[in-house]
């Protein structure tokens, strides 16, 4: 059937069940939208490339599909690298399509032209420049295989506008919709592992019924991957306690009695203090972030490590694990919970009683830094009341608590009191308000530059 590259990039999208679409029109993506008016594709008009990124990647979380958001050429496709680094970083799927200027224009400098691939190639899990409008089809299956399979990420897909451009004799071809088989024969070096090795699956089992004081430290990939079930099977039979990152809420009910809660820096103690003490850490589908361990020397020392992760470059890329298992977490830990019953299920581990006690203890124990913040708060309360009944703190308002921001990986234990609104006190601001300026009594102020009157609220 001849047709356009314009409809068939559309048609594609349609195929792979695509039902939203982001996006800002732009000269060089112009064309794509004409097919627009006839699919039953629905075109969310943003005002800024970036909020259709970022609406993709919330589209992407919500639904477990990946997002789309279609941009045009130059500044278009710059203005969305941000979502597209953000989508790398939190292996968001999403498909993002670009527009570029006409083929014999590339390279010349021409305007509103860039190199949109060279710009993404460090946040994309895979971008390409399509040259023919015959290979639209399948560089849109490829683009939606890759984004969904193995670690989840953006792709990118950038489209002269000749090829798409109806007027054009570039974009005339013959629709044609790839296979299976064409898509895994266009991508040979392409192959994710998704089940665990049947040895390391062993190994991992037989130090989870040996560890005495075990925590599982379940990461994003378990949602990625759909095996809150699991989890939450494995933690039951094995009776492990189980903290889940910021990634990972949700993963493991906040109610459950395993549930220790979020590590890390902005984590709660019993959840940091627990992995510490452990000497057995269960890693599903976390990556060591820095503002969970800290000091990478002093995080865990006594803990052997089990890493499950679908990217076989997150495997000891921070911290070294004993036994390194790469697949699905989903099918890994169903073969964990197989291992570890074949073994004698929770019959077969170290009574853990004790260390679950141990666990939920931490949460009625107030920490040593916390107390010392106390007894300092006690003892400065006089100060604190005159200092708060100043109107005008030098530079921002001394209630709010603002403090310098701590250094990577040190834990923030002092907790902030709450500040209502009816607490807040307007700072002075050098710019607006005179040396003199006094909002409690109702004066009006004088501006430095045009000497326009301010009156505040309380003088109407």
């Amino acid at each position: 059937m001849n047709t356009n590259g314009g409809d068939a990039l559309i048609r594609s999208l349609e195929l792979e069940g695509v039902e939203v679409i982001f996006g800002l029109p732009g000269g060089a993506i112009l064309p794509v939208y004409d097919p627009i008016l006839d699919s039953p594709i629905r075109h969310v008009l943003v005002r800024h490339e970036q909020g259709a990124g970022h609406m993709a990647e919330g589209f992407a979380l919500a639904t477990g599909r990946p997002g789309v958001a279609m941009v045009t050429s130059g500044p278009g496709a710059t203005n969305i690298v941000t979502p597209l680094a953000n989508a790398y970083m939190d292996s968001t799927p999403m498909v993002c399509i670009t527009g570029q200027v006409p083929s014999v224009a590339i390279g010349t400098d021409a305007f509103q032209e860039c190199d949109i691939t060279g710009i993404t190639r460090g946040v994309t899990k895979h971008n390409e420049l399509v040259t023919r409008a015959e290979d639209i089809p399948l560089a849109i299956r490829q683009a939606f295989h890759i984004a969904t399979t193995g670690r989840p990420g953006p792709v990118l897909v950038d489209i002269p506008k000749d090829i798409v451009d109806p007027t054009n004799p570039n974009s005339a071809m013959d629709w044609h919709w790839p296979t299976d088989a064409d898509v895994a024969s266009s991508l040979p070096g392409y192959k994710p592992t998704s089940k665990g090795h049947p040895r390391k699956i062993k190994e991992a089992a037989a130090l989870i019924t040996a560890a005495s004081r075990p925590v599982i430290y379940a990461g994003g990939g378990i949602l990625k991957a759909r095996a809150a079930e699991a989890l939450r099977e494995l933690a039951e039979l094995t009776g492990i306690p189980v903290v889940t990152t910021l990634m990972a809420r949700g993963a493991f009910p906040d109610d459950h009695p395993l549930c220790l809660g979020m590590p890390g820096m902005h984590g709660n103690y019993t959840a940091v203090t627990a992995m510490q003490q452990s000497d057995l850490l269960i890693a599903l589908g976390s990556r060591f972030d820095d503002r969970v361990t800290g000091k990478l020397a002093g995080f865990a020392p006594d803990a052997k490590i089990i890493h499950v992760d679908v990217d076989p470059a997150e495997l000891g890329k921070v911290r070294r694990p004993d036994v390194p298992i790469v697949g699905d977490c989903r099918l890994v830990i169903e073969e964990l919970i197989r291992a570890v019953r074949a073994l004698g299920g929770s019959e077969s581990t170290v009574d853990l009683t004790p260390w679950r006690q141990t666990a939920v203890g931490l949460a009625g124990e107030v920490p040593a830094g916390l107390r010392a913040v106390r007894r300092r708060r006690t003892a400065q309360a006089p100060v604190r009341a005159r200092a708060a009944a100043r109107p005008f703190a030098r530079g921002h308002d001394r209630r709010l608590g603002r403090r310098p921001a701590p250094d990577v990986g040190q834990p923030v234990l002092e907790v902030q009191p709450p500040v209502h609104v009816g607490e807040l006190r307007w700072p002075r601001h050098h710019g607006l308000l005179g040396a003199r300026g006094d909002r409690r009594q109702g004066r009006s102020t004088r501006t430095a530059r045009s000497g326009r009157s301010m009156v505040t609220a309380a003088s109407r």
